[in-house]
This record gives C-alpha cells, sequence and structure tokens, in this order.
C-alpha cells in the first residue's frame, strides 16, 4: 500500500454551490493565502471549529470535504 494523502474538496464544492473564494473568505472570516492554501492541498492542520464552519457553509458533512489519495502511482 502507497502513501495516503487527505486532500480538501474546497474547489470542487466552491463550484457546485456556484460560490467564490471571495465568498468563502468573507464568511470563515479569513484570507485568502488560506483558502487558496486549502485549495492547494498544502494545509497540514484544521481547528474543529473550522470544519464545522465549512461543513455548515456547504451543506455537506466532513467526508463530503475531504478525499484520501493513493500517491504511490
Amino acid at each position: 500500500m502507497g502513501d495516503e494523502m487527505v486532500q480538501l474538496n474546497i474547489e470542487k464544492l466552491l463550484k457546485e454551490k456556484g460560490k467564490s473564494k471571495y465568498w468563502l473568505v468573507q464568511e470563515l472570516g479569513t484570507n485568502y493565502t488560506v483558502i487558496n492554501k486549502m485549495i492547494a492541498n498544502d494545509t497540514s492542520a484544521m481547528r474543529f471549529d473550522t470544519l464545522e464552519k465549512l461543513c455548515k457553509l456547504f451543506d455537506c458533512t466532513p467526508n463530503d470535504l475531504f478525499t484520501i489519495k493513493d500517491t504511490e502511482e
């Protein structure tokens, strides 16, 4: 079994909901750097309150926010 990597589906969810990064920045009270890191999967940790906010904003479960990818090809 190869290495696995957890990836955030933020960009996919934004497209599905017809929302912009600007909208997400405003709703989370954060900045573009944080959002861009989430989209680029350059985030190594996330607070539970942020996870909860994302689930409420996208009307989804944590299962919808994450994908586990096998990095060995």
